[in-house]
């Protein structure tokens, strides 16, 4: 379950940073962060389309797989409202 909301955590991170900023430089920074941090936990995907891969590779479950997908996307739609919420 940890992994999920590592998962969920990172990507709301690195989407909002997107949105925030729009530098090439911070999110880059902000990608290499959130692997860094989540890698041991989760495998530091971020991102739907790495877990597809991972999971074609046979690297995590196929059971595990829209699990990852859903938190990812809802961790985005979090960072989507937390930016528009908040915006300067």
């Amino acid at each position: 379950m940890y992994k999920y909301l590592v998962e969920f955590l990172g990507t709301t991170f690195f989407v909002y940073i997107i949105l925030a900023t729009g530098n090439p430089l911070a999110i880059g920074a902000a990608l290499a962060l959130a692997i860094l941090l989540t890698s041991n936990i989760s495998g530091g995907h971020i991102n739907p389309a790495v877990s597809i891969v991972m999971a074609s590779a046979g690297k995590i479950p196929v059971a595990d797989l829209i699990p990852y997908i859903l938190a990812q996307v809802f961790g985005g739609l979090v960072a989507l409202e937390i930016y528009k919420r908040f915006k300067i």
